[in-house]
């Protein structure tokens, strides 16, 4: 069972602050629990006042929000057209590897959540890795092991 409390008083602020932004609301709830608990979206839904149905709408409509807890580092590679090319799958590989995990999953020591998209926008940096928001251009299987072993030493940058 989570702790609603924060998620209650992120409402209670934001709403205050902004008044009902859905999504800064979501935004908040999920920098500080790593994902969208079930739970929370029921407190944002009733401390906002905005059917339940129109914030897991909202929730699971945008790439950004996680319904499902993640590990502690949250690891991204591009699958783009553009990375792709340059060898992105050959990364991807090498991380599934390194990892023991699919992209979708997260290790069993919830240590990493391994993600794919289609782009990030950062065409001429391909193939690209992002992990807790830091981009890492130019990747290639070899220089996995390093990047990785660069983010289990630092704590993941929460908003």
């Amino acid at each position: 069972m989570i702790e609603l409390k924060e998620a209650e008083k992120m409402v209670d602020k934001l709403a205050a602050k902004n008044g009902k932004l859905l999504i800064s609301l979501l935004e908040e709830v999920q920098a500080y629990y790593n994902y969208l608990p079930e739970e929370a979206l029921r407190a944002v839904s009733k401390k906002s006042k905005i059917p339940l149905r129109d914030v897991y709408g909202v929730a699971t409509f945008y790439n950004a929000f996680r319904m499902k807890p993640c590990g502690k580092h949250l690891v991204c590679v591009c699958l783009g057209t553009a990375c792709h090319v340059r060898g992105s799958m050959r990364v991807l590989d090498k991380i599934e590897n390194r990892l023991n995990v699919k992209a979708g999953g997260t290790t069993s020591d919830k240590k990493f959540t391994l993600e794919t998209v289609n782009c990030l926008g950062a065409c001429a940096l391909g193939p690209v890795m992002v992990i807790d928001g830091k981009y890492h251009g130019n990747m290639t299987a070899a220089k996995v092991d390093n990047v990785l072993k660069d983010s289990e030493s630092k704590k993941r940058n929460k908003k």
